[in-house]
C-alpha cells in the first residue's frame, strides 16, 4: 500500500505544480495585456482600491445615507418631536453634510491642481496625484477622471487598462464627456476592449454633445477623412470650429509678444529645453542683456510687465518705457509692443491711428504677430475702414510663419466666403491646423519621454490617442510602435493590421515614409494579403507624388523583375538613376543594382547568340535557384573586392 499512496501523493504534487505552473503562466499573461506596474506611491494605490470599490459598490452613496441615519439620530437625542421641525432640520441637516463632504472632495482637488501646476519635480507630482486620489475618495468626479487618465496613460507607472476602463465606465453612467471620449477611444483601437468603431463613434458623439473638445475633434476629423462614416466636409467644419472658436479664444486673451529668437531669459520666462519656469531668473538674464544693449531683452522685459507675473508685476507705464527703448533700435518686438498698448489702451488713451503706424512698421520687418494685427484692423474695421483683401493679404502674411490667429481668421474667412471664394476644404483644413495647437498637443512631449524611458505601453496610448484626433506625426509614430511588436496592450496578430491602417491615414495626409510603407507591407503581406500590384500602385504614388527616393528604387525592382506591372528594363534603369539623383544615400545601392541588371543582361545576351542550345540549362532559375538575382550581386561584389585589393596591393 505504501507504494501505491505513494505514486498518488506524487501524482497530487505534480498535479498541483502543473496547475501552480499554468497559473502563473495565465497571471503572466494578464500582466503583459493589462501592463500593470507598482505604483511609486503605496497611498495613491491604496486610495485607488478604495475609490474602485467605491464606483462598484456605490458607497458614496452609503457614506452620505450613514450621514443622514447620524444626523436624525442627533435629532432624535435633541428630543425634538414636532415632525415639521425634524423634517426641515433633517433636509437641512442633510443638505449641509452632503455640501461638506462635496467641499471637501472639491478643496482637494483644486489643491491637487494648484500643486501640480506649481510641480518642479516628479516627487510633487505624485503628491498632487496623492489629493487626486484623495478627492476622487471624497466622490470629487473630476478627481476621478484624473486618476482614472493616471490609470490609462500610465502616469508614474500607474498603467492599469483595466481598471480605468472600469472607473471610465462608472464615470461615463454619470455623464463624464470626458469619459465617454476615454471610452470610444478604446473602442477604436480595441485596446481593453472589444473593437468595435460603432460603439467608438457613439461614444464620442455623446462626448462631443457634453462638450469634450476631444471628441469635437476626433469627430471633425473622421468626418473629413470618411472613417466609418460618410465623408462631410460640412460636418467636419462644423465641428472643427467649435473646437478652433476655444483654441482662438484662449490665444486672444493673451495679448503678449511670442518668443522668437530663444535666449537665456526666454528659456526661464517659458521653461523649455529642461529649465523650469522661473520668472525671476527670466527677468535677471533679460534686465543683464538690456543692460549691454540687446533690444530684444528690451522688448521681453516689457513684455513680462505687460503680461504681469510674480517677478514683474503688471505695470502698463514700465512695459511702454521698455517697449519704447527696444523700438527706438528699430526692434519689430518693441515696435508691436507699442502698437498692442495703443490699440488696447493700456497705460495710454485708446489710439487706432498709432497702433497702425507701429503695427505697420513692425509687419515691415517681418513679425507676423504685427501682420496678424494689421489684417485683425482691416477685417474688423477698427480705427480704419474694413478692407477684406488688405486683412486677407496681413492674415495670409502671417500664417506663413505659423501665427495661430491668423490662420484661424484666415479658416474663417474660407469658412463663410468673407473676401475670397468659400472654400470647405480649405477652411477645415485651417480650422484643424488651429485646433492642433491645443493644450492636447502636449502629450507628444509625455509619449516621447515615455518611449525614451522604456515605457512603450504608455508611449504608445498616447500617441495613439493623438492619431485618433488626426495628427499625422503621432499617426506615423504609433503605426512605428505597433510594428516593433514591443508593445503588450495589443495582441501580436492585431499590431501589423492596426499598424497598417494608421500608415494608411498619415499617407493620406501627405506622409511621403507612410506611403513607402503601405507598399511595403503589400509588396510583403504583412498585416494583409501579398498584392505586388497594390504595393505597386503605392510606390508609385510616392515617387511621382513626392519624388520619394525610396519608392523609385523599390519600383525599379519591381519593373526589372515584373512584379505586379509589366517587366519594363528601361525604365527600372531610369528609376533607378532618378533615385540616385535623388538621395545620396541611395547612390550604393543603385550602383550595386544597376550593376546587376546590366551584368546579367548581358549574361543573358551572350548566352542567346552563341549557346542557345544551353540556355535552358544555363537559365538562372534552375541553375542556381530562385534568387539567382543575389547570386549575381555576389559574384559583383566578390570581383569588386578582387579589383579593389589588387589596386591597393
Amino acid at each position: 500500500m505504501k507504494p501505491l499512496s505513494l505514486l498518488i501523493e506524487i501524482l497530487i504534487i505534480l498535479g498541483v505544480t502543473i496547475k501552480t505552473i499554468k497559473a502563473e503562466e495565465h497571471s503572466k499573461r494578464q500582466k503583459e495585456r493589462n501592463v500593470t506596474t507598482q505604483v511609486s506611491v503605496n497611498e495613491i494605490k491604496q486610495y485607488l482600491s478604495h475609490i474602485l470599490e467605491q464606483r462598484t459598490s456605490s458607497s458614496v452613496i452609503n457614506k452620505r445615507e450613514n450621514l443622514e441615519k447620524e444626523n436624525q439620530r442627533k435629532i432624535r437625542i435633541k428630543g425634538i418631536q414636532n415632525k415639521d421641525i425634524l423634517k426641515r432640520n433633517k433636509n437641512n441637516l442633510q443638505k449641509q453634510a452632503e455640501k461638506n463632504f462635496t467641499d471637501e472632495g472639491d478643496q482637494l482637488f483644486k489643491m491637487g491642481i494648484k500643486v501640480l501646476q506649481q510641480s518642479k519635480s516628479q516627487k510633487q507630482k505624485k503628491e498632487a496625484y496623492l489629493l487626486f486620489a484623495k478627492a476622487a475618495d471624497m466622490g470629487n468626479l473630476k478627481a476621478m477622471e484624473k486618476m482614472a487618465d493616471a490609470l490609462l496613460f500610465g502616469n508614474f507607472g500607474m498603467q492599469n487598462i483595466t481598471a480605468a476602463i472600469q472607473l471610465y465606465e462608472s464615470l461615463a453612467k454619470e455623464g463624464s464627456c470626458k469619459a465617454q471620449n476615454a471610452l470610444g477611444f478604446l473602442s477604436s483601437y480595441g485596446i481593453g476592449m472589444e473593437y468595435d468603431q460603432a460603439k467608438a463613434l457613439t461614444y464620442y458623439t455623446f462626448g462631443s454633445a457634453g462638450g469634450n473638445m476631444m471628441s469635437q475633434m476626433i469627430l471633425g476629423y473622421r468626418y473629413l477623412s470618411g472613417i466609418n462614416v460618410l465623408q462631410n466636409c460640412e460636418v467636419a467644419l462644423s465641428y472643427y470650429k467649435k473646437v478652433a472658436d476655444y483654441i482662438a479664444d484662449t490665444f486672444e486673451k493673451s495679448e503678449g509678444v511670442p518668443v522668437e529668437k530663444v535666449s537665456l531669459g526666454q528659456l526661464h520666462l517659458i521653461g523649455r529645453k529642461g529649465l523650469d519656469q522661473d520668472y525671476y531668473k527670466a527677468l535677471h538674464y533679460f534686465l543683464k542683456a538690456a543692460k549691454a544693449g540687446s533690444a530684444n531683452a528690451m522688448a521681453f522685459i516689457g513684455k513680462m510687465y505687460l503680461e504681469g507675473n510674480a517677478a514683474a508685476p503688471q505695470n502698463n507705464a514700465t512695459a511702454f518705457k521698455y517697449f519704447s527703448m527696444a523700438a527706438s533700435k528699430g526692434n519689430a518686438i518693441g515696435l508691436h509692443g507699442l502698437g498692442l498698448l495703443y490699440f488696447y489702451g493700456k497705460g495710454v488713451p485708446v489710439n487706432y491711428a498709432e497702433a497702425l503706424i507701429y503695427f505697420q512698421k513692425a509687419a515691415e520687418k517681418g513679425w507676423p504677430d504685427a501682420q496678424f494685427q494689421l489684417g485683425f484692423m482691416y477685417y474688423s474695421g477698427s480705427g480704419i475702414q474694413k478692407d477684406y483683401k488688405l486683412a486677407f493679404k496681413y492674415f495670409y502674411l502671417a500664417s506663413q510663419s505659423g501665427q495661430p490667429l491668423a490662420i484661424y481668421y484666415l479658416a474663417k474667412m474660407y469658412a463663410t466666403g468673407t473676401g475670397v471664394v468659400r472654400s470647405c476644404r480649405t477652411a477645415v483644413e485651417l480650422y484643424k491646423g488651429v485646433c492642433e495647437l491645443g493644450h492636447w498637443a502636449e502629450k507628444f512631449l509625455t509619449a516621447y519621454f515615455a518611449y525614451k524611458d522604456g515605457d512603450i505601453d504608455s508611449s504608445l496610448v498616447q500617441y495613439a490617442l493623438l492619431a485618433e484626433m488626426g495628427y499625422e506625426v503621432a499617426q506615423s509614430n504609433s503605426a512605428f510602435i505597433l510594428e516593433s511588436k514591443k508593445a503588450n496592450i495589443f495582441e501580436k496578430e492585431k499590431m501589423y493590421p492596426m499598424a497598417l491602417l494608421l500608415w494608411n491615414r498619415a499617407a493620406i495626409q501627405g506622409n511621403a515614409f507612410a506611403r513607402v510603407k503601405i507598399g511595403d507591407y503589400h509588396y510583403y503581406g504583412y498585416g494583409t494579403n501579398k498584392d505586388y500590384q497594390t504595393a505597386a500602385t503605392h510606390y508609385s504614388i510616392a515617387a511621382d507624388k513626392y519624388h520619394n527616393a525610396q519608392a523609385m528604387f523599390n519600383l525599379a525592382y519591381m519593373y526589372e523583375h515584373g512584379l505586379g506591372i509589366a517587366k519594363d528594363i528601361h525604365l527600372a534603369r531610369r528609376l533607378y538613376d532618378m533615385a540616385a539623383q535623388r538621395s545620396p544615400d541611395a547612390h550604393i545601392p543603385v550602383l550595386f543594382a544597376l550593376m546587376k541588371l546590366e551584368t546579367t543582361h548581358l549574361l543573358r545576351d551572350i548566352l542567346f547568340f552563341n549557346f542557345t542550345t544551353r540556355w535552358n540549362w544555363l537559365k538562372s532559375d534552375n541553375t542556381v535557384g530562385p534568387h539567382w538575382d543575389l547570386f549575381v550581386i555576389s559574384l559583383i561584389v566578390a570581383g569588386l573586392i578582387l579589383l579593389l585589393r589588387n589596386h591597393h596591393g
